[in-house]
């Protein structure tokens, strides 16, 4: 049993909440398909006398504990997020690792899940201590489309709260440790496909025709002026190139080349300028080469922005909870998240829980990722008192 931090988990709440992080990361399942991990938390809850949970998203669960007590209260979101990655675990250490093959939690969401399941087991037993509301959403499709967070801002989930709560492990933090920082903390990431159209003719007589591929070396050479020339520099954009098909032999001029790729940035603001430079850019290189460029683009996720008030108190409860040199700051992170759809709509905070330690520090997104079960009890019940403590504020 992980040593209590702050004594707001009973013991029997403790097992449950390691049980299920037991259980999501041996039947990891992966975003759109958390059919066996949406029935093991509604059927978790249950067993706490936590009925009434609701579904969204398909995969997806939430439940809200409404506080007994009188006076005023805020109403708090939390997000744990449930997804695995389409990556097989090489962790033959451990007695709860993957048994599904080409799957496995590498980002730390069956820790985010089970801290959720702990949150909402705490805040029932003490409804009768507590004004306010809090809501627990248990959301998938983190990883991948369709976004679980779009569904979340799409049917209204965050109407009526005051404030959001999300959080992740980082590998960067060691176990134990916890951090946070305010403004822009992760990306926003937008997906683009472009065609490139030309007209197909022998090798040999290349003027003949009208060479995609030439185009789409044209494009790929000049989109990146977009960063280099056009944004600040202390934005961080990134625009990659991930895909690229096209040709149809070695002797032949390529008609047709298609490249798909991710924009990011950290400004909501100039989020829509790039979108709309890469495509003037793909449309100039077409034009440039006799050539038609199709340029269409997918909003995806907007940045996760911090609420500076909401990580000034975090900083306090973690010096209180954990102590003083607990509290870590880190730079912002060139990833994104879908949490940033809470953010985009409440006051909302996104905190990192540590993960490093000796022996255990390969990153998220990797084969042998992994989170040691001695920091999801404390997280549980940092994350706990920290919600307490913006409900009573």
């Amino acid at each position: 049993m992980n040593v209590l931090t702050n004594n707001l988990l009973s013991e029997t709440e403790c097992d449950a909440v390691l049980e299920l992080r037991h259980a999501m990361h041996r039947e990891p399942e992966l975003s759109n398909n958390e059919w066996k991990t949406q029935k093991r938390i509604i059927e978790a809850l249950e067993a706490f006398g936590l009925t009434g949970a609701n579904t969204f998203h398909n995969t997806g669960v939430y439940i809200d504990i409404e506080g007994a007590a009188s006076g005023p209260g805020r109403s708090v979101v939390l997000r744990g997020d449930i997804d695995a990655l389409p990556i097989h675990e090489e962790r033959d250490d451990l007695p709860y690792k993957s048994e599904v093959p080409g799957v496995m939690h590498a980002c730390g969401h069956d820790v985010h899940g089970s801290i959720a399941l702990g949150t909402a087991l705490a805040f029932h037993r003490m409804r009768q201590n507590f004004s306010g509301k809090v809501r627990v959403i248990f959301q998938p499709a983190e990883e991948a489309e369709p976004l679980g967070g779009r569904s979340v801002a799409e049917a209204k989930l965050l109407d009526g709260f005051d404030l959001a709560v999300g959080l992740h492990v980082h590998t960067d933090i060691p176990a134990g440790s916890y951090g946070a920082r305010a403004g822009a903390v992760t990306k926003s990431s937008d997906q683009f496909e472009v065609e490139f159209i030309g007209i197909m003719a022998h090798g040999a007589k290349p003027n003949a025709g009208v060479d995609a591929i030439s185009i789409a070396a044209a494009f790929i050479n000049e989109v990146q002026k977009v960063v280099s020339r056009e944004m600040p520099v202390d934005d961080g954009a990134i625009i990659t190139i991930g895909t690229i098909h096209g040709g149809e032999a070695t002797n032949i001029i390529c008609p047709s080349v298609t490249l798909t790729g991710t924009i990011r940035t950290s400004n909501s603001e100039r989020r829509t300028l790039l979108v709309r430079r890469v495509g003037e850019i793909a449309d100039g290189a077409a034009s440039m080469h006799r050539g038609r460029a199709r340029f269409s683009s997918l909003a995806g996720e907007p940045p996760v922005i911090n609420d500076s008030d909401m990580v000034d108190r975090f900083r306090e409860t973690v010096i209180k909870v954990a102590g003083e040199d607990k509290f870590v700051q880190r730079p912002a992170s060139s990833g994104s998240d879908d949490f940033g759809y809470y953010s985009d709509l409440l006051p909302s905070i996104y905190f990192w829980i540590g993960t490093q330690e000796p022996g255990n520090d390969t990153g998220v997104h990797t084969p042998t990722f992994g989170a040691s079960d001695k920091i999801v009890i404390p997280a549980t019940e940092l994350a706990v008192q920290y919600c307490l403590n913006l409900i009573r504020e």
